[in-house]
């Protein structure tokens, strides 16, 4: 009896220690999902995946791409819209939407906006509406005829005007920054003295 009572702890105490130097299974191989997608305007670019020595080139909306690591990616493809939501769609809801962007024109050496800018800016007061801005900016500008005094006062002149109309419809002043540029930074390069109808105007940036 006191040597069956001696062996049974041994094996036992072997069983422990051969379970205790089991090697662990490795860790599963990361897996990643790439999705290249569109712009706003439902644009691309181009995406090159490497991996393992592998190159994948991505050019087209919703086309993926399966990378495991130390892998080459697998072969790229095209899924529906539906998979691309399913993949990408709870990133693409925390996303900050992309900032909205107007030019608006005024007549010769005045702060009055052209008659289509009038229109534009209609619709300019319903999108920040729909937004909600934190920051909206507003840059005054000028053609080259002129003083560069005179246009730099003009070109707030006009930064000026258009933020009142914006206030006067109810924008919080807080969110509005005024800049003013002059005759520098023209939409369409001219020499000087040009009276460039598209360099007089206000941009305005929503965000």
């Amino acid at each position: 009896m006191t040597r069956r009572s001696f062996v049974l702890p041994v094996a036992v105490l072997l069983l422990a220690v051969a379970c205790a130097t089991l090697p662990k299974p490795p860790p599963p191989a990361s897996r990643d999902i790439i999705v290249l997608l569109p712009d706003d305007q439902g644009k691309t670019g181009v995406l090159v995946v490497s991996s393992a020595g592998v190159d994948r080139r991505l050019d087209r909306p919703g086309q993926t791409v399966t990378v495991e690591a130390g892998s080459p990616p697998g072969l790229a493809t095209v899924i529906p819209g539906p998979e691309v939501q399913a993949i990408a769609g709870p990133a693409l809801a925390a996303l900050p939407k992309p900032p909205l962007q107007f030019i608006l024109y005024f007549e010769h050496d005045s702060a009055d906006l052209t008659p289509k800018s009038q229109v534009l800016l209609k619709k300019v007061l319903g999108m920040i509406r729909d937004r909600a801005p934190v920051d909206i900016s507003v840059v005054g500008h000028t053609d080259t005829v002129g003083e560069k005094e005179y246009n730099y006062a003009l070109s707030l002149k006009r930064a000026r005007a258009v933020a009142s109309i914006l206030q006067g419809k109810g924008v919080d002043p807080s969110v509005l920054d005024i800049t003013y540029h002059g005759e520098y930074s023209p939409l369409v390069p001219t020499g000087d003295q040009v009276p460039e109808p598209r360099n007089r105007r206000v941009e305005i940036t929503v965000r």
